[in-house]
């Protein structure tokens, strides 16, 4: 999958927690949301009053549920729950099993979440 389309992926399927989803969609989709991020951060300056700081707060938000689904989605193509993005709240060592399970290969074949996206 490729940047651009990763984006229209993200925002299309908002909402769609059922599925699998490959490693480059996710990883594309992560870089798009920092770069965005990056951007409105140099525009607020540290300032958290504005029209930016607003703006900020307003596309975190927007950019909230389609990365809790991107991220589902790629736990279910490692065939885990999507429960288990919880494990971002344990501090470090959560974001630590979370990072090796969101750089992990797609599982080969059918799961229970659907078929492969990579076709195989």
């Amino acid at each position: 999958m490729k940047f651009f389309e990763s984006i229209k992926f993200g925002f299309a399927n908002y909402v769609n927690f059922q599925g699998r989803t490959r490693r480059s969609g996710f990883w594309y989709w992560t870089l798009f949301q920092a770069i965005v991020s990056f951007v409105l951060n140099l525009f607020t300056g540290g300032n958290t009053e504005g029209f930016f700081a607003i703006l900020t707060v307003i596309v975190g938000l927007g950019l909230f549920l389609p990365s809790l689904a991107y991220s589902v989605r790629r736990l279910h193509d490692i065939n885990k729950s999507g429960w288990f993005v919880l494990f971002g709240l344990i501090p470090l060592v959560g974001w630590i099993f979370l990072l090796v399970w969101y750089v992990k290969d797609s599982d080969p074949g059918n799961n229970r979440f659907g078929a492969n996206p990579k076709g195989a």
